[in-house]
């Protein structure tokens, strides 16, 4: 005897209506995780980035400030002699 398909009901339809719903939901969500956890690698990235070119920048500052002096010092020198 060939197995007949009965309708479906009406709490049957829903309840697929909503399990396709919440399968999309899911894939949904997954991807804006993943879309975020990208965007914290690359604020993470950028703000390594940004530190390393203040530590740069902060030394070149040292460096003019020494090379200032040392420009003083002889300029006091040749002042002086």
């Amino acid at each position: 005897m060939p197995f007949k398909f009965r309708p479906l009901q009406p709490l049957e339809r829903e309840n697929d209506a909503l399990r396709t719903t919440i399968c999309s939901l899911k894939r949904e969500l997954e991807n804006k995780q993943g879309y975020a956890a990208t965007l914290e690698l690359v604020l993470k990235q950028r703000t390594e980035t940004l530190d390393a070119l203040n530590a740069r920048l902060e030394q070149s500052r040292e460096q003019v400030r020494r090379l200032d002096q040392e420009c003083e010092h002889y300029f006091r020198m040749l002042a002086a002699g």
